[in-house]
């Protein structure tokens, strides 16, 4: 079983040794163009919008409100996010969780989900946001990335033909907004790396969107709900439940697959989705071997 110090003193550590980098280099590595999840005073326009749809907006530190939306905002954390953010932080997913992250029950699908702990200062800032600009912008959030955009579609299979439903957030005190600097809503995603996110989270968010049309009264028992929350954000968990637990004795994994998700975070990611996709649509090439029962029970004596 792996031991994860979570204790005060380790984590300041980690986490003073991550700043000590990043902060010497806080502006924006890429085009000029930075994004941020909005805050609470947003016009968001009522119509569609499609990748082709197009829109104004360019942010950078010479405006006054610079930062005001990475403060008093909700973000709601991916699986991805999760990856890239305590792999650049420099934490084990059992340490970036218990530090960084708020637990939630998402409305009618009853699964957990998980949003960005934010500061407890007046403006409820976020974490990795300074004067100067976001310490970790290189691996910033899905929904950071999306910014001035939001997505109304949650999956987005790559070579779909469906163009998506997207809408604009108007922030009326971003200047950003005022700028000329004119973007398709294709070109945007693909500029923000937002569209490799959204391939990466796919298999999750077919997930969440499947759960959302059950009758309400249809529940998940509290271990599949555990199951979820290990899958979707404790990558780690996921690891050691594939490896150390009786999983590979119970089902027939080939041997390419398991030399895959050994050694790329990815990969796991995605294989334990699927396996979660079976264990709750009973879908998927997840097959038991004839003698996953005895040999569970000499694994668990």
């Amino acid at each position: 079983m792996m031991q994860i110090d979570l204790s005060v003193q380790n984590v300041t550590k980690k986490f003073k040794e991550f700043l000590a980098v990043e902060e010497k280099s806080l502006f924006f590595k890429g085009k000029g163009d930075r994004m941020d999840i909005s805050g609470g005073m947003a016009d968001i326009k009522p119509e569609k919008m499609g990748l082709h749809s197009s829109f104004k907006f360019r942010c950078h530190s010479g405006f006054h409100c610079f930062t005001k939306c990475c403060r008093g905002i909700k973000i709601t954390l991916t699986p991805y996010d999760v990856i890239r953010l305590k792999n650049r932080i420099g934490l084990s997913s059992e340490e970036f969780l218990a530090i960084y992250t708020d637990p939630h029950l998402l409305g009618k699908t009853d699964l957990p989900m998980i949003t960005l702990k934010l500061m407890d200062d007046d403006e409820k800032s976020c974490p990795f946001v300074r004067k100067s600009g976001c310490i970790i912008y290189q691996d910033r959030p899905t929904t950071c990335r999306y910014y001035p955009l939001g997505s109304v579609t949650l999956i987005q299979k790559k070579g779909s033909e469906d163009d998506g439903f997207y809408f604009f957030v108007n922030e009326r005190y971003c200047h950003g907004l005022k700028e000329d600097k004119e973007w398709t809503v294709q070109q945007w995603r693909k500029d923000q790396g937002v569209d490799i996110h959204d391939e990466i989270n796919t298999l999750w968010a077919d997930l969440v969107v499947r759960k959302r049309s059950f009758p309400p009264d249809i529940k998940l028992i509290e271990q599949a709900k555990k199951m979820f929350f290990m899958v979707s954000y404790n990558i780690d968990k996921l690891r050691e439940f594939v490896f150390e637990s009786s999983f590979l004795d119970r089902y027939d994994i080939g041997r390419k697959t398991i030399q895959k998700i050994e050694t790329n975070e990815i990969d796991l990611l995605e294989f334990g989705l699927k396996w979660l996709r079976n264990i709750l649509f009973k879908e998927g090439a997840f097959q038991l071997r004839p003698d996953a029962t005895e040999k569970r029970k000499i694994h668990d004596k």
